[in-house]
């Protein structure tokens, strides 16, 4: 077995539980919500067309912009909560549409003649109309746990484990092998679970039916059995267990992976319990540590200055850190390390024989033609204030502005898709795909210098803070840039990396 596929195999029972977990606790919830709405909506026919506009509405929105808009309102707070919350928001459409649906396409007859019996309205709800809806319903419940299990993937984003860490890991790191167990393991999960509904709805169908009755006993028994399985699945997830001493966080791309992977080895070197949280956003971690759900990660002073502070001006890097390390203390409430010893700075970069035929050395030189050029940037980079100051600084803009997971524009540009894209200075890739990096002689992108920020919590533990301590100062531009290359460019893998590093700094 191939030694990449075998570490992502190893990995497969917690992100399944994790994956698993989410979309249980998502369903349940959501099913226990929606139905009673879609039964308020189907005998209240005042209210119906709104409640189901605003339930539509909700579906409308980006996935990913749910999962954020939750992490701001519950404080910065990451986890398994605000995945839920927005799993359980995308579920409710189906499942009271098809309550009402179902409600709905009961034979008024039907009810009329309950009611002739001697029923009450409440009665003939329970024992009569949702009784004859309940396939409809099983139905829309089958359609909200294939778009759970699928959405559940993103729950990565705002750390929780599941199946889109091996998902968004091996996009940032090209690892397709880790993409594809995560896809497959996604899907599978998704038809196992689709099956079993449909066995229920199979059931509920065929229930006053004169059919085989060993048939009907054997599915109901495999459904039994099924249910018992998933349950013991997600067990140990659900019981109460001790967390981690210290949660590490991370950014989604490749350098933030391996330092967090860096403090995690030093940390357990030491004897603590440690977690992971990666692939976060920038504004996710940072609210995470000021509220010590992130113990400690890697941080960028241009990032802090310019997105937190609101700064546009450049002071220089000195000011800059100055002024981060305070607002960081000050404002936040966290607590500024030190700097690792190597920046990360934007940089716009173009194939070399792009940059000739354009007569461009520098971004001073791209001035008459950029209005012509097609340039890419990552997932942030055209909404934070450093595209603002870099357009205001220069007076250019681009003809199309394309936004690309941030493995995939150094591919664009390579390929000719894009004129330019925004690199990363840190970056391997920068020289195995034989970039040249435009000087900035107005200096319109900030320092960014790498510093480790640890949440007020975290801090007051001695010794933790002699172990991250030790790290400050110890990786250079070259050797962060070669830790990088080990994963982008060689294929190695995050273990390889922090190897790397660690070799260097002891």
């Amino acid at each position: 077995m191939n030694q990449n596929l075998r570490e992502q195999l190893l990995l497969l029972p917690e992100y399944f539980q994790g994956h698993l977990t989410l979309t249980l606790i998502a369903l349940i919830l959501g099913i226990l919500l929606s139905i009673p709405l879609g039964i308020w909506a189907a005998q209240s026919p005042r209210i119906k067309r709104p409640l189901l506009a605003i339930i539509s509405v909700i579906q409308t929105f980006p996935s990913v912009a749910i999962l954020a808009l939750v992490v701001a309102l519950l404080g910065g707070q990451i986890g398994v909560l605000p995945a839920v919350i927005a799993l359980v928001l995308y579920s409710i459409l189906p499942i009271a549409r098809n309550t009402v649906t179902g409600l709905d396409s009961v034979p008024s007859e039907v009810a009329e003649a309950a009611m002739g019996i001697g029923m009450n309205p409440q009665q003939v709800l329970v024992k009569v109309k949702l009784p004859l809806a309940m396939p409809m319903i099983i139905a829309g419940i089958r359609t909200a746990t294939v778009w759970t299990v699928g959405l559940a993937t993103l729950s990565t984003l705002v750390g929780a484990t599941s199946f889109g860490n091996y998902i968004f890991t091996g996009l940032q790191t090209r690892n397709l092998v880790s993409v594809t167990v995560g896809s497959i393991a996604a899907a599978a999960m998704a038809v196992i679970l689709d099956a079993l509904i449909a066995g229920i709805q199979w059931l509920v169908e065929n229930r006053n039916k004169s059919i085989n009755l060993n048939k009907y006993n054997w599915v109901r028994n495999i459904l039994v059995g099924a249910g018992l399985l998933i349950f013991v699945g997600s067990l140990s997830s659900i019981l109460p267990k001790s967390g981690p001493d210290f949660v590490v966080g991370g950014k989604g791309f490749t350098e933030q992976y391996i330092i967090a992977g860096l403090l995690a080895a030093k940390l357990e070197e030491s004897g603590f319990n440690v977690e992971q949280r990666l692939g976060l956003g920038t504004e996710i971690v940072y609210s995470a540590t000021a509220n010590n759900t992130v113990d400690i990660y890697l941080e960028y002073t241009g990032t802090v200055w310019a997105n937190r502070m609101k700064n546009s001006h450049n002071p220089g890097r000195d000011s800059v850190m100055r002024g981060v390390v305070n607002h960081v203390e000050r404002v936040d409430g966290m607590v500024s390390v030190g700097a690792l010893g190597f920046q990360n700075l934007y940089a716009l970069a173009m194939r070399k024989d792009r940059a000739q035929e354009l007569g461009i050395d520098s971004i001073e030189d791209m001035i008459p033609v950029a209005h012509n050029l097609v340039a890419a940037g990552d997932l942030e980079f055209f909404g934070r204030p450093e595209w603002i100051t870099l357009r205001e600084t220069y007076g250019i803009d681009f003809s199309e502005k394309l936004t690309f997971d941030a493995a995939l524009m150094y591919n664009a540009v390579d390929d000719r898709q894009v004129d330019l894209i925004v690199a990363y200075t840190s970056d391997g890739r920068v020289a195995a795909f034989d970039l040249k990096i435009l000087e900035d002689p107005r200096s319109a992108f900030l320092p960014y210098d790498g510093i480790l920020v640890a949440s007020s919590s975290a801090s007051k533990n001695p010794v933790f803070m002699g172990v991250i301590e030790s790290l400050v100062g110890q990786i250079s531009d070259e050797e962060m840039r070669e830790a990088n290359r080990i994963v982008d460019v060689n294929g190695g893998s995050i273990l390889d990396a922090v190897s790397y590093l660690q070799s260097v700094i002891d």
